[in-house]
């Protein structure tokens, strides 16, 4: 469910892709896809081509994922701050 192709975010300057969710709210990732494993108390989230976000462990070997992803520009922009809404 890509709403567009390669943008850059307007606080940091890395490059992302914005996802639609199934809220139909679109959310930015990181362009390079991750491989995951689920785990239902996995402390990583990665956001699914098709919109949803899945609890596991990000990072493993292809041949022992369970799917791809990719990670929310939120978790990693240096300047997340500024993405926040305030109070």
């Amino acid at each position: 469910m890509y709403e567009n192709n390669l943008s850059k975010c307007k606080n940091c300057g890395h490059r992302i892709i914005f996802i639609r969710m199934k809220s139909g709210k679109s959310m930015p990732v990181n362009e390079q896809l991750v491989n995951y494993k689920l785990e239902d108390k996995g402390k990583d989230k990665i956001v699914t081509p098709e919109g949803d976000v899945v609890s596991c462990i990000s990072g493993v070997d292809a041949s022992e994922a369970d799917g791809y992803g990719y990670v929310s520009h939120f978790a990693t922009c240096p300047n997340a701050q500024k993405h926040r809404k305030k109070a």
